[in-house]
């Protein structure tokens, strides 16, 4: 039987899969996205009434990747295209003939994934969506999940999906794409020479080490200094059912930054939050306790703990809040942190967003695995700045 459209070998693998969850690890320009489009075309036009949404990190990622490709696959195979009733580019949906619908999203939260139900499922470069966002979606998934990215280091597919029973692992490279050009095969295939990181990750589809890492060197010490201490002030970031509250003590020691993880836990209430201050040696009194810089974005919050007796003050933020933060913590030169296995995780993840046109890092933190670094930002910002200065709340 000839096929009506020409396919690859990654076609073949994912549309023959009977697992629950199908992990698509791949090299760059070896299609998997492409192939991906295709198989779920195919599902939607061979039974009525599917719902398939693909779903990105945000609306632009898409347009400039998915939505361009499955385009391009409607324009220069007639075999999709006479699938296709309508397509309303607002939404970013696709109306099959036969009532299946495929629908192109992206989601701001977990409570946002909440909406809608669905037949499958595609995470399109999974790396830049939340795991909350993707439990969700998966959740109110009756069929069969696709996910893909480049593996430019381990997060939570290789955490919480990779090895179970109902999870397929499919790796793929630009070898594996049979209509790929002779010049963009050259191009990859250089990388083996110039950088053997890339190459692992863009050549082979093999999980790299960090690339573009926020704070690629710590010097992980031991404990806080306990002498000729300048300053010191606690940096606090809320969070409750999948986010952690988080709390580091920012030391500034002979012109040295040192930083140490104090909290990180999921489902406090500030009752709880103001238990862990005394637990932990958090000084009460509005004006003479200990100083605690926590997220501004939480202003209920801040104003509960400080009428339980704690000195929170809101950090400032404005445009490039992150960024200008970013910047002071490096100009203090070392980075000092106690040495911590969850700071070291986010350490490693904390990354720049890359611009997927051409691979260049973006001057902008993708926001993940920032848990305890924003909470290190608020507290050097306490440090750095007079006390009688700081933004004050609720007095």
């Amino acid at each position: 039987m000839i096929n009506p459209f020409p396919i690859s070998p990654i076609f073949e693998w994912n549309y023959q899969s009977n697992k629950q969850i199908v992990i698509n690890q791949g090299g760059t320009s070896s299609g998997k996205t492409y192939s991906l489009l295709q198989v779920l075309a195919c599902k939607a036009a061979e039974k009525a009434n599917q719902v398939i949404t693909i779903v990105g990190q945000d609306i632009p990622n898409l347009k400039a990747g998915a939505i361009r490709d499955f385009d391009n696959i409607l324009s220069s195979i007639p075999f999709f295209s006479s699938m296709i009733k309508a397509v309303n580019k607002t939404d970013k949906t696709y109306y099959f003939h036969n009532g299946s619908i495929m629908e192109f999203k992206s989601f701001d939260n977990e409570q946002d994934a909440k909406s809608g139900k669905r037949d499958y499922l595609f995470m399109n470069e999974a790396n830049g969506i939340p795991y909350s966002i993707y439990d969700q979606l998966q959740i109110r998934t009756t069929k069969q999940v696709f996910i893909d990215y480049n593996p430019t280091f381990a997060f939570w597919v290789h955490d919480k999906l990779i090895g179970a029973e109902n999870v397929e692992l499919l790796i793929s490279n630009y070898r594996h794409n049979p209509f790929l050009k002779d010049s963009i095969k050259e191009k990859i295939e250089q990388l083996r020479s110039i950088d053997p990181n890339k190459w692992r990750v863009y050549g082979l589809g093999m999980t790299g080490q960090v690339d573009g890492a926020i704070f690629p060197v710590v010097n992980w010490v031991h404990e806080l200094p306990t002498e000729n201490i300048k300053r010191s002030c606690y940096g606090m970031d809320f969070g409750y059912t999948n986010d952690p509250t988080t709390l580091v003590k920012c030391v500034l020691s002979q012109g040295q930054l040192f930083g140490k993880l104090l909290l990180y836990k999921t489902g406090l209430t500030n009752q709880d939050i103001a238990k862990e201050f005394e637990r932990l040696g958090v000084k009460k009194g509005l004006k003479t306790g200990s100083l605690i810089m926590a997220d501004s974005a939480e202003p209920k919050s801040i104003k509960e703990l400080r009428n339980l007796g704690y000195r929170v003050k809101p950090c400032k933020k404005g445009a490039d809040s992150i960024r200008n933060g970013i910047d002071k913590i490096k100009s203090y030169g070392t980075i000092n942190l106690v040495s911590n296995e969850l700071w070291k995780q986010e350490q490693q993840k904390y990354v720049w967003k890359i611009d997927r046109k051409d691979g260049r890092a973006l001057n902008k933190p993708v926001d993940q695995f920032n848990h305890i670094w924003d909470a290190y930002r608020y507290g050097e910002q306490g440090i750095r700045k007079n006390t009688n200065n700081l933004v004050s709340y609720g007095t």
